[in-house]
């Protein structure tokens, strides 16, 4: 059998998602709750990878149990309102599980994903409760300047301009749905949706967006760092602390398990 699990988690603890020869990362402390509760070893498989720093807040990953495992299937199914409870009580404050369901057989939480969304805040100003929850910076942005910027991502495919360098990755395609900024209350936030995202490519994207922000870069400018291919010609990547792992979006039929 199948399950997905979907959960949230403040990051600046962490190494990140995936689990860390020299650090702990989020996986670790979830598939330690996990094998503990259900009392035989659980592996996750994460719906995408988040770096160290960097939050989530409707993370999902995929886990098997066996036919022949002793594990109260009736927890994962039947009462998974009390598994979920015994999870949170035995996490650390910084994650959370929302919800356990069975899916199909042969779901996967990586290559099954129809798209993930990620936002990114900023703050103008001091605030305590925001410190490690929001990149702060010390000059005013143009608005509708970076929507418009926004906007150009659309007209391209290969973002090897805000790839990270000497990943594995066989492409640097990604189709882009959504993309734009919003004030929220005191909060300016940067909302991205695509199929699919290269290594560091959302801080990549932000931090030069910023640069149109501040006026220092053109339209015209942007897409002539897309169509570089490089990724020194794009800005600088901004701060994790900003950057949150919003959803991924699956087709329905996974759910008829």
């Amino acid at each position: 059998m199948k399950f997905f699990i979907t959960f949230t988690y403040n990051g600046t603890r962490y190494c990140g998602w995936q689990r860390q020869p020299n650090g702990i990362a989020v996986q670790e402390e979830l598939e330690k709750a996990l094998s503990t509760i259900l009392r035989t070893p659980i592996e996750l498989t994460g719906a995408g990878r988040t770096d160290a720093g960097v939050h989530a807040l409707n993370m999902v990953a995929h886990f098997d149990i066996a036919d022949d495992t002793t594990v109260d299937c009736r927890l994962l199914t039947v009462d998974s309102k009390r598994l979920i409870n015994n999870l949170n009580s035995l996490l650390p404050y910084d994650i959370a599980v929302k919800n356990v369901e069975r899916v199909t057989d042969d779901a996967h939480a990586r290559f099954d994903a129809l798209s993930r969304k990620y936002e990114y805040h900023i703050i103008t100003h001091k605030n305590p409760f925001l410190k490690e929850q929001t990149c702060r910076i010390h000059f005013s942005l143009n608005l509708e300047l970076m929507n418009e910027a926004a906007k150009v991502l659309f007209e391209y495919e290969d973002f090897t301009s805000f790839s990270k360098l000497h990943t594995d990755v066989k492409t640097n395609n990604c189709t882009i749905m959504e993309a734009y900024w919003q004030q929220r209350g005191e909060e300016l936030v940067f909302t991205i949706k695509a199929n699919r995202f290269l290594r560091n490519m959302v801080r990549a994207i932000v931090g030069t967006l910023m640069e149109v922000g501040r006026e220092r870069l053109t339209i015209d400018g942007l897409r002539k760092v897309i169509e570089a291919k490089n990724r020194c010609s794009a800005g600088h990547s901004v701060p994790a602390c900003g950057l949150y792992f919003i959803e991924a979006e699956y087709p329905e039929t996974i759910h008829n398990a």
